[in-house]
């Protein structure tokens, strides 16, 4: 299996690398990342995500990529986070088609408001429904959480009601969740998969 990596003018979408893994953990123990999420992560929790990313990409050829910024405002940067195409590793509590993949974004905090998130993401949602050969992908997310349906929004999602995840009990405050999704009928009328915005 191919493994895909993506371009956007500002940044690269590739495989994971081993000195990816520190700076993630860093990411995964901020408390403000990780905000509408249960808790933190530690390095052994972040690792397992690492190496799940890892082998979605192997089996499939699309991942969670790494995300390099390779310009902008704030310069270069080898890693911010990860933006891209997951399953989910639960079952759904929502009709949905098959595979049910999820498109997902986790950036460094000291990169918010650069509009990383929605570039790579757009990218990455072209590529899944165009290259991949996907006909839906859904997103979701805690009510509170508006920054992230924003980019959801962004990015041609439509909002299609609230589920309650199946990982929380019925008392967690985190088990409510948003639901957005876009199949590829709807992002081709919209104009999303005309192609790339890059050489």
């Amino acid at each position: 299996m191919a493994l895909s990596e993506l371009r956007t003018p500002r940044l690269r979408l590739r495989a994971w690398r081993e000195e990816d893994r520190e700076p993630f953990a860093a990411i995964n123990a901020d408390p403000r990342v990780m905000r509408w999420f249960p808790s933190t992560q530690d390095r052994a929790r972040s690792d397992e995500g690492v190496d799940r990313f890892v082998r979605i990409h192997e089996e499939r050829g699309w991942t969670a990529w790494a995300v390099e910024v390779v310009g902008s405002e704030r310069g270069p940067a080898p890693f911010v986070g990860f933006v891209g195409l997951v399953p989910p590793d639960w079952p759904a509590p929502f009709g949905h088609v098959e595979p049910l993949v999820e498109i997902g974004w986790r950036l460094s905090a000291d990169w918010w408001g650069l509009g990383i998130a929605t570039e790579a993401a757009r990218e990455a949602l072209r590529f899944g429904l165009q290259e991949a050969g996907l006909t839906e992908v859904v997103s979701f997310t805690v009510p509170p959480n508006l920054p992230s349906q924003a980019v959801m929004q962004r990015i041609g999602m439509r909002y299609d009601g609230v589920f309650h995840h199946p990982k929380a009990t019925a008392t967690d405050w985190w088990g409510p969740h948003v639901l957005y999704r876009v199949d590829v009928e709807a992002a081709r009328a919209a104009g999303d998969l005309s192609g790339r915005t890059h050489p």
